[in-house]
């Protein structure tokens, strides 16, 4: 690490150091409160028609004064060359800072540490899992068989880890954290043991039971919801895993929603030092507008959920209760533009498994039950953004309230709606 940053700092000299009117990269803090583990990025073609050209096999770094911020290039297309280049910078309030951009032989790229992975193990025939970049899922018209490490694809930062089911199931659930580090690749083996017991490291603390578990995806057709699951093709696709940021496709074809057949993609992003994740739903298959719908499992919960507004640009819901696997606080929240929600409920606490079962083997029926949901506005243009936060009491005191859990959904908000001012000179 020492000779990488020091091979960083000698091509920060050589690009820079002879030239004062160099262009360097100023970004800024447009609002009065600190900003850890900001993450920016920018694209390859902003680079190259702005800094002077690097020599072939040559990767770029960012640095501030002295520092090498933490980074990672990203082929976002996967064509064999990088597309985005992403980093994480800390702000003071309104702070404005001057960073320098330097270029490194790709073998020198440092290794930061890793804060952020996906993953999806697949089944072999020796009982262990391997991972894979690209899969797709047998359809949902054959028998069910759990085939994925964890039955699932999973994610995480160093703050929370996040999965949905591989299979016609599709629900989403949480890992609990009690220490900062990355579990999911040990999951589902014998070195980590049952990951449904409380563990130095944490548990999966959510029963998801026929809801929306954790952030999982339905649509709205008719007052009546249309879970995305049991589609006729499911597939994941790993974009990109570093320490700075992961991403993964997950593409469905064959959506029966009422009497129309759509196809969805979910791109799932997460970053270092968030409770929360990113996702970007597509739809295609319709003309108009539809209502895409994500929500919150409410099996254990005993308080009122919450619609409020997160700032004067998001509105969120959220619940706070002990209604964690572990019978401890947990708190929960979807947040997304205000001027896209179209409807905040709670579906029926019903359980349909016995009129309508879908998998036998896991007391499973994909009508939702269970669930406070948000609709939102999603067209064939423009895909819907949300984000999906969770909290866990036992990892840190402070969400055991409601009002602790509000206040940091609403600084995320305000920062979403404050994005950082990037500009080269």
């Amino acid at each position: 690490m020492k000779r990488n940053l020091l091979i960083a700092l000698a091509a920060t000299t050589l690009l820079f150091g002879s030239c004062a009117k160099e262009k360097q990269l100023v970004v800024e803090n447009p609002i009065d409160r600190s900003r850890t583990d900001e993450l920016l990025v920018l694209d390859r073609q902003q680079i190259d028609s702005s800094f002077p050209a690097p020599e072939a096999g040559m990767l770029p770094l960012v640095l501030n004064g002295n520092d090498t911020l933490a980074s990672q290039v990203d082929d976002l297309d996967g064509d064999g060359t990088w597309d985005e280049l992403a980093f994480l910078v800390n702000f003071q309030p309104n702070e404005k800072l001057t960073l320098q951009l330097a270029y490194v032989p790709a073998d020198a790229y440092p290794r930061f540490e890793k804060r952020t992975n996906m993953r999806l193990g697949i089944e072999q025939e020796d009982g262990t899992y391997k991972e894979v970049d690209y899969y797709r899922a047998p359809s949902a018209s054959e028998p069910f068989k759990i085939i994925a490490q964890g039955e699932s694809v999973s994610w995480e930062n160093d703050k929370m880890g996040f999965r949905t089911y591989f299979d016609c199931r599709n629900v989403k659930d949480l890992f609990g954290k009690l220490k900062s580090g990355l579990i999911i690749d040990k999951i589902h083996t014998p070195a980590m043991g049952s990951y449904h017991q409380l563990a130095d490291w944490g548990m999966d603390v959510l029963h998801c039971g026929n809801s929306l578990g954790s952030g999982g995806l339905a649509m709205l057709e008719n007052d009546s919801l249309y879970r995305l699951g049991s589609t006729e093709t499911y597939e994941y696709q790993k974009i990109t895993e570093g320490p700075v940021r992961s991403v993964c496709e997950l593409k469905y074809g064959g959506w029966k929603v009422a009497d129309q057949n759509l196809a969805a993609v979910e791109r799932i992003s997460v970053f270092p030092g968030k409770y929360w994740f990113q996702s970007d739903v597509t739809l295609s298959g319709f003309e108009g507008q539809k209502q895409l719908v994500t929500g919150i499992v409410t099996s254990y919960l005993t308080t009122e959920p919450e619609h409020f507004k997160a700032n004067a640009d998001y509105d969120a819901i959220a619940t706070l209760d002990q209604q964690s696997e572990n019978k401890d606080e947990l708190g929960m929240a979807v947040v997304l533009k205000a001027d896209e929600v179209t409807k905040v409920a709670r579906s029926t606490d019903v359980n349909y498994f016995d009129q309508y079962p879908t998998v036998p083997e896991k007391g499973f029926s994909n009508v939702i039950s269970e669930t406070y949901y948000v609709a939102q506005k999603i067209s064939n243009d423009n895909p819907a953004r949300h984000y999906f936060a969770a909290v866990w009491g036992l990892e840190n005191p402070e969400w055991k309230e409601m009002a602790n859990f509000k206040a940091y959904l609403s600084s995320e908000a305000e920062k979403w709606s404050n994005p950082i001012v990037v500009t080269i000179q």
